[in-house]
């Protein structure tokens, strides 16, 4: 038999969710993966992380059998290649009842919402990210989960503005002339977009960075604007003060499709270029001089990415920077706008595929309630009414990825909670974990995807059988509903069925997938685009070119009625974080008056691929450092290879400092970097998130890690071998 290809999808936190062709031997093993060439953004080149994909999947690393704690073993931090002592292998038969058994006795004595799932973005496959998973938390009444971890803050003001995630197609990037990349760094988190700007520059666009940090992207800009963490919001209304000063702003766009131009009108008039200037460290020279290039060179297009809204502020910041495109009238234009997320695109039939309706059956007979995952630490430790006594986790790393790290771990230590882990490998969260159950990779099985970096609908077939005895997320929780005794027929849908199901089998579709179906999919070769009404018509599709908005006052929303009758600010305004320079600089005695990023590796995805040697291999140089601005360094008597400090009242990490020379900076003056990796992979057994807060965004309810302050001091050596 000769090897053959099959189509898959990169379902990894990603904007390009990347068409994958795996090759397969007559043996059934993959041995090659490749980006799709026919697929539009793809364009037949993988990612350095997905590169090496099989050296996931066949990792010797891998979890592949159910596992179960050991008698008398603790939870708590478990040196890498040492798990399995902790852990003894179990057959799926025993576990799923040993499982079962202990989730209706924990729901019978505290009540099903003592029960918490905890997911996020391990896959955004349809089917892996929500599905059957959800029924089954619904039909149990288990805690609901309010996945706010990444793009909540983001994505709500993007809503807010505009009613609907959609933006700029990316494609369409390479007809941009003038692109700001705020808080985007496209070589490390969407590479595929790269090609489109190369492209857009070779005919003469412009390329301008917004970053506190010198990323990637920042070093082979043409202007790299560094601009202080928090302050983003106070940046862009000080572009709105200059466009609306010296009227460069589209007055028949804005009269015919914006909402509160004059209340905008009114707060920009506070934000001066000199004050701006003072908050951002930006000088107001370059503030008139970015305002003046983006108002005049057409198209503009501005990537957003969710780093801005990673602070108090953040709801805020996305809001100011999301209405920018809408007072020049960018969105006119093809090549111009604005894209943070395009997600809102794909109408997936979420009530058929999550059956929210089950909770009507559980023991609650009403919704239950509801949980911020960025509060889990609070969760774990303080929740009553009732307290947490399980918790499911998968999809994600909560030990490493959740803010306050040590009121996390403490809570995820506790004795009486139940754990249960279905993951890859044996992660930090793994080794808090009761059962340890073994999942698929994305080649291991089948799914549907969309994207939120561009408009294509694809098919990710199965392309290997799961190694040892791992299964999907689909098995997983279908199984196990069955053996607690939920006897609705949905608990049986094959995956093939659920795919079905979210493409609204049975029912009118909605125009953008009318005539969607895997068949469809499969025979045009893995992907077909969204069909736009425009591009029917043999227009292009342009989202906001002529209104297309789905907010209360059908037009864009500078000013929002829907915010203040929550009794948030309706119009944007910088409020300095808490923990930040300026409320540093208000306190003489405030003892942590460094501004700290901790920032994602380029070459891991969040905390995944993190244990890899290939993917540390290409980290090199940047493992468990801080990076720091030789001023910092030299007040504290720092130079570069020093193993410091970094702390503050949460706690305190050792790294080696890195401080950059010959004027080239990663990091301005007051601003210190390091990078997340796992616990156990980082000295002390301890990530960036043990100095990160659980305070949440002014919009969202999302995490504010780039609003921390700490401050460092040359370490100590330790005792000790």
């Amino acid at each position: 038999m000769s090897p053959r290809t099959v189509h898959t999808v990169c379902s990894h936190d990603c904007p390009d969710s990347c068409g994958v062709l795996v090759t397969i031997d007559d043996s059934g093993r993959a041995t090659r993966v490749q980006g799709d060439p026919n697929h539009p953004v793809t364009q037949g080149f993988l990612c350095g992380k997905v590169a090496k994909y099989l050296d996931r999947v066949y990792s010797p690393d891998r979890l592949l059998y159910p596992m179960r704690r050991r008698a008398g073993v603790e939870k708590g931090p478990l040196a890498q290649g040492r798990e399995t002592e902790a852990f003894e292998r179990i057959g799926w038969d025993e576990v799923l009842d040993t499982i079962a058994v202990r989730l209706q006795e924990i729901s019978d004595q505290h009540g099903p919402e003592s029960i918490l799932p905890y997911s996020y973005a391990g896959t955004i496959g349809v089917l892996g990210y929500g599905s059957m998973d959800r029924r089954f938390f619904h039909r149990l009444g288990a805690s609901q989960l309010d996945r706010t971890i990444c793009s909540s803050a983001g994505g709500d003001a993007l809503v807010s503005v505009y009613g609907r995630k959609l933006g700029t197609d990316t494609e369409d990037f390479r007809e941009a002339r003038y692109i700001i990349a705020w808080g985007a760094n496209i070589h490390g988190n969407s590479v595929h977009l790269w090609p489109m700007i190369d492209e857009a520059r070779r005919k003469g666009a412009k390329l301008v960075v917004i970053d506190p940090y010198a990323t990637r992207t920042a070093r082979v800009a043409d202007w790299h604007i560094p601009i202080h963490p928090g302050t983003d919001v106070a940046l862009a209304l000080g572009l709105m003060q200059i466009l609306i000063r010296d009227s460069l702003y589209d007055h028949e766009y804005v009269a015919a499709h914006t909402h509160g131009f004059e209340q905008l009108k009114q707060r920009a008039a506070e934000y001066t270029p000199e004050r701006v200037a003072g908050w951002t460290g930006i000088a107001a020279a370059d503030i008139e001089r970015l305002a003046r290039e983006y108002a005049t060179t057409c198209p503009a297009v501005i990537r957003m990415n969710y780093g801005i809204q990673r602070s108090e502020n953040g709801g805020a910041a996305a809001r100011a920077v999301a209405m920018l495109p809408a007072l020049i009238g960018a969105w006119k234009q093809r090549g111009g706008g604005l894209q943070l997320s395009t997600s809102g695109a794909f109408p997936w039939d979420k009530q058929a595929l999550e059956r929210p309706d089950l909770m009507l059956a559980s023991p609650l007979k009403h919704a239950a309630r509801v949980v911020n995952m960025s509060l889990l630490g609070q969760a774990l430790m303080e929740l009553d009414s009732p307290r947490v006594h399980a918790m499911f986790v998968y999809n994600s790393n909560p030990a490493a990825i959740a803010p306050d790290q040590a009121q996390v771990l403490c809570g995820m230590a506790r004795a009486d909670l139940f754990t249960v882990v279905h993951e890859q490998f044996f992660t930090d969260t793994a080794d808090y974990a009761d059962i340890l159950l073994p999942a698929t990779t994305f080649l291991e099985h089948k799914d549907v995807q969309g994207a939120y970096g561009h408009y294509y609908v694809q098919l990710s077939n199965q392309a290997i059988e799961p190694l040892g005895e791992a299964r999907s997320n689909v098995s997983l929780f279908s199984e196990l509903a069955q053996r607690m005794g939920f006897s609705e027929e949905c608990f049986r849908d094959t995956p093939d069925a659920l795919i079905a199901q979210a493409l609204y089998a049975g029912k009118d579709q909605p125009a953008w997938i009318k005539g969607m179906t895997a068949r469809a999919l499969d025979d045009a070769g893995g992907h077909i685009r969204l069909k736009f009404e425009a591009e029917a018509a043999g227009e292009k599709f342009l989202p906001f070119a002529e209104g297309g908005f789905r907010t209360p006052s059908g037009k864009a929303e500078f000013y929002s009625e829907a915010l203040a009758a929550q009794g948030l600010d309706p119009l944007p305004g910088f409020v300095a974080p808490i923990e930040s320079r300026h409320s540093a600089e208000k306190n003489a005695q405030n003892p942590y008056p460094l501004e700290f990023l901790p920032r994602k590796a380029d070459n891991y995805m969040n905390s995944t691929f993190a244990n890899l040697p290939t993917h540390q291999k290409m980290e090199k140089g940047h493992h468990a450092t801080l990076e720091m601005h030789p001023d910092d360094a030299s007040s504290r008597g720092v130079v570069d290879g020093d193993v410091v400090e970094v702390f503050n009242a949460r706690g305190r990490i050792r790294l080696t400092a890195r401080v950059s020379a010959n004027g080239h900076t990663s990091v301005p003056a007051g601003v210190v970097a390091s990078r997340l990796s796992w616990n156990k992979l980082s000295p002390g057994g301890h990530n960036v998130n043990l100095l990160t807060s659980q305070r949440l965004t002014d919009i969202g309810g999302g995490p504010t890690f780039y609003s921390t302050l700490v401050e460092v001091r040359k370490a100590a050596p330790q005792a000790g071998p």
